[in-house]
């Protein structure tokens, strides 16, 4: 029986790929790994929180709980734009953070192995935010670190 899980373990390793959730920022397209999203919704009015950061969009109730919105363009240093109603929130969930992102529309499921990856240039700070680039038929996908871009509770607090 070791011998069949010995010559399993590097056929899934060579093979291992991760699922993606893409979508889009006006005419930028990102992506954060599946497992993270709990959920995608419509979009919802917010509430507003006095003195949130500027990137935080407000609140709403998710089957009675508070979740703070991140308007995903502000946090990652875009142009901010009105909410309309084409606009989703996905839900992510990353460790004890539970939060919605705004974003302009989700666009498809993709998948990923490592070596499609490739290191983003080291050019801003703001580029922490970021985790790896790979080019998609002719296209630049972003993949977000969601442990870099979720705010914590003190910087929300702050």
């Amino acid at each position: 029986m070791s011998e069949t899980q010995d010559t399993q373990a590097p056929d899934m390793a060579s093979s291992s790929t991760t699922e993606y959730l893409s979508f889009r920022i006006d005419e930028n397209e990102y992506s954060v790994e599946i497992m993270s999203v709990r959920e995608i919704r419509g979009w919802t009015r917010t509430t507003s929180l006095p003195h949130a950061p500027p990137f935080v969009r407000g609140v709403i109730n998710l089957r009675g709980t508070v979740l703070p919105v991140v308007d995903l363009a502000v946090r990652l240093g875009l142009e901010a734009s009105e909410p309309q109603d084409r606009n989703v929130i996905i839900v992510v969930d990353v460790g004890s953070r539970v939060m919605g992102l705004r974003v302009d529309a989700v666009s498809d499921i993709l998948s990923f192995s490592d070596d499609q990856l490739q290191p983003p240039p080291d050019l801003t700070s703001k580029s922490r935010f970021v985790r790896a680039l790979t080019i998609l038929d002719d296209r630049m996908v972003r993949v977000l670190d969601l442990e870099a871009v979720l705010p914590s509770n003190e910087e929300i607090a702050a």
